[in-house]
């Protein structure tokens, strides 16, 4: 890979991840069609990724700061709680135990974890059949077509009324479920989140802080597996800075396009993307045929 590819594949990435059109559909479309395959792909789709997530980081900074303090406390007083279990199993001297979920920040840390759950089977049971699908045109072709219905329907929801103090962990769950199956090259995982999102009745600036913020631990899971599978590739030092520059394009995009997509939002402009879905995955799917 040289440094023009990844800073293109950097800027594909970082434009197509918060923008509901499916960055790992893009990079597979472009990877296959222009064979910019590298030898450790997996290593620098995985820096790439963690570019979108400083981007994420940066946005949210107040609030991934403040679910980080409050996930930390959760744990604490979990962890009390279990020696007070013990403590009253075995003594005569009773202590209560302590409320953990006291304000609205610590039920979006657990909203969260039930969220990260079925993700995280998801990814794991169809990690191979992902990496597969990267490789064959008309997957992210088809599944482009699927984004693209579900902008259309997402565009015409009303407003919901849900937080992070009323959404259920039902909801949660759902919300994750559908991220999992987002690892589909084509399928976008902020239009799909933002779709299930909004399906069960989150407010619109809630339904994507929402779906970005998720993102954080499923990006964080997926890096972890991926650097261990790709610790057996030997990696030059030229490569290992074209990866560096990609990530930091994929950021500085993708912190523009996250701000993008809060106007977005607002005004319910999600069809123009739906047309742009369906017209490219069309294509695609065409070129599978003829290329």
């Amino acid at each position: 890979m040289n440094l023009i590819q990844s800073i293109f594949l950097g800027l594909v990435q970082g434009l197509t991840e918060f923008l509901p059109v499916s960055s790992s559909g893009h990079l597979a479309i472009f990877k296959n069609i222009f064979h910019m395959n590298t030898d450790s792909g997996l290593l620098f789709d995985v820096l790439l990724h963690l570019g979108t997530l400083l981007a994420i980081c940066v946005v949210y900074w107040d609030d991934v700061r403040q679910l980080f303090v409050e996930g930390v406390s959760i744990l604490c007083g979990w962890l009390y709680n279990a020696w007070v279990f013990l403590h009253n199993r075995f003594s005569g001297n009773k202590k209560k135990y302590r409320h953990v979920i006291t304000n609205s920040y610590r039920r979006f840390v657990l909203l969260i974890l039930v969220s990260s759950i079925p993700t995280a089977v998801i990814g794991l049971l169809l990690k191979d059949i992902i990496e597969s699908a990267s490789d064959i045109l008309i997957i992210p072709g088809i599944c482009l077509i699927v984004t693209g219905i579900l902008l259309f329907v997402l565009d015409r929801m009303p407003e919901g009324g849900k937080s992070e103090v009323s959404a259920s962990y039902r909801d949660a769950f759902f919300v994750g479920t559908v991220q999992g199956i987002a690892t589909l090259p084509g399928i976008s995982r902020s239009g799909s989140t933002i779709f299930a999102c909004r399906k069960s009745g989150f407010q619109k600036e809630f339904a994507i802080k929402y779906s970005f913020i998720m993102s954080i631990p499923a990006v964080m899971g997926s890096a972890l597996l991926e650097l261990h599978d790709a610790s057996a590739f030997a990696i030059r030092m030229t490569d290992l800075l074209c990866y560096i520059v990609g990530m930091a394009v994929a950021a500085v995009s993708g912190y523009i396009c996250i701000k993008t997509m809060l106007m977005i939002v607002r005004n319910n402009k999600f069809r123009y993307f739906a047309y742009y879905c369906v017209a490219v995955g069309v294509i695609t799917s065409i070129c599978y045929f003829v290329l």
